[in-house]
């Protein structure tokens, strides 16, 4: 751990070393959303069909949602320095590959490593801060930064894509080689190869790790095709039986070998679990909201990359200029009133789109709602970090970590399987109804996610009720004695 670390000013090397950490989950996280503007551009000039330019997407997601248990336990396990630098190198090769190729299979086996990259390098930055910096006010700081970071390269994605696009597609994917060469030029000096490299002991639960690997990769498999093939489909069935099968065989190895994978008493801890399905909620119906927006404003509207990417602007802006301010308002008023209350700007950023038409006003309907969901990724994002990790032991973070990142993978993947279901239920063709209603199933799942923030809420003031009443209940015994 650095020593600075637990003061209130940071040196420049503890500095240095966070912005490393900031950089790559910003590239990470870009790389979820900068791909989405430049499709129809990949598929003009790469000959691919709908079905197959799917992949450019899916492919990226299958290796992300599909490993990031793994990324992260092997990174509490062979050291989390090591995990991160070497992922981060297969990155910018990727990177690299994906600007080059002049085939669409090509294209989605390099989107396919560059999310298997991200498995890695995603949680195991996040296990590095959280073992780096003290829990507390030190941490919150940190880890606000740091998903600052993520949020605003997940929304500003779209906005760069945009903007690249009008260049050339490949731009978008050659872009993030120099950022990702000099984030591990720089790693490679200033992280320190012992900074909080607590490793987990035992060995490697090998069962395990194929089993929930390949449970998760049927899993987003089959929701992502699931649109495409049909939900009651032999394909899709038999890919859902597999996964719950693998599930079930993962679990019985869990509680039986001597150093497991996933230690299942960590889902004990309700907080943890809260935040899991908050980013579930979070992260799956902004993917979905994205997909038809993308159909709403280009295929309908006739709108430019551009002007699309224009539309989602207030968001990104309001997510970079304001999250990393987090971390201080989580010290104040705790993280259960912030998530509640992005969960609130969330739905009603979503209801504002259901008045969805021909001619959308900028001032009454897009403006208001994408500055609503920029609210709530700044309020939620964060939050849900620092809720995931709090009280999570050391050789444990990356576990936590990986939980967390998952979970915003397999939503993203499950709920715009079904957003884009609904957009396409019109004999295939995207109609304005059909978007009223995708934007519909957007605002109910994330009412969903209110609920559970609202419960969350309730259970943390009944805890903090029951300890104020436990310390005045001691103080009454002590003026008795």
């Amino acid at each position: 751990m650095f020593p600075s670390s637990h003061d209130e000013r940071w040196d420049a090397r503890l500095w240095g070393a966070l912005t490393v950490l900031c950089a790559v989950v910003f590239l990470d996280a870009l790389d979820v959303s900068m791909v989405g503007v430049a499709l129809p551009s990949i598929q003009a000039d790469l000959g691919l069909s709908t079905s197959t330019l799917q992949w450019v997407v899916s492919g990226y997601v299958l290796g992300y949602g599909g490993l990031l248990l793994l990324g992260g336990r092997t990174a509490d396990l062979l050291g989390r320095r090591r995990v991160f630098l070497v992922a981060l190198a297969v990155f910018s090769v990727a990177s690299l590959l994906g600007g080059l190729v002049d085939d669409g299979g090509l294209l989605i086996v390099a989107r396919f490593i560059k999310g298997i990259s991200a498995a890695f390098t995603a949680p195991a930055a996040l296990s590095i801060i959280t073992t780096t910096f003290a829990e507390g006010p030190a941490r919150n700081r940190a880890l606000s930064i740091f998903t600052a970071c993520g949020a605003s390269g997940f929304s500003l994605g779209l906005v760069l894509s945009g903007f690249l696009t009008e260049l050339g597609w490949r731009w978008t994917f050659l872009s993030p080689v120099p950022v990702a060469i000099i984030a591990l030029v720089a790693g490679l000096k200033l992280l320190p190869r012992h900074s909080g490299e607590e490793r987990a002991t035992g060995g490697h639960d090998l069962i395990g790790a194929a089993t929930i690997t390949g449970s998760m990769l049927l899993f987003v498999f089959a929701v992502v095709q699931a649109p495409e093939a049909g939900w009651g489909s032999v394909r899709t069935l038999a890919s859902i039986a597999g996964a719950v099968a693998l599930m079930a065989l993962f679990i019985v190895t869990e509680l039986r070998v001597k150093h497991p994978l996933v230690r299942l008493a960590i889902l004990r801890s309700g907080p943890l679990v809260r935040a899991n399905l908050g980013l579930v909620i979070l992260f799956g119906s902004y993917v979905g909201f994205q997909f038809v927006a993308m159909q709403y404003f280009q295929n309908l509207l006739g709108w430019s990359a551009l002007h699309t990417a224009l539309a989602f602007l207030p968001a990104g802006l309001l997510v970079a200029l304001t999250s990393t301010k987090m971390g201080d308002l989580a010290d104040r008023f705790g993280t259960g009133l912030l998530i509640t209350i992005g969960s609130f700007a969330l739905a009603a950023g979503y209801a504002v789109f259901l008045n969805a038409g021909e001619h959308p006003a900028l001032a009454t309907m897009i403006i208001p709602g994408m500055l609503l969901l920029g609210v709530a990724f700044a309020l939620s994002f964060p939050s849900l970090n620092i809720q995931a990790t709090a009280g999570v032991a050391d050789d444990e973070q990356g576990l936590a970590s990986g939980l967390l990142n998952t979970s915003g993978q397999v939503g993203g993947a499950l709920v715009l399987a079904i957003v884009a279901a609904v957009a396409t239920s019109h004999g295939g063709v995207v109609t304005m109804p059909a978007i009223r209603s995708s934007f519909a199933v957007c605002a109910a799942i994330a009412i969903l996610g209110l609920g559970i923030a609202l419960t969350g809420l309730l259970a943390g003031r009944a805890k903090a009720t029951d300890e104020d009443e436990a310390q005045d209940g001691d103080l009454k015994v002590l003026e008795t004695i």
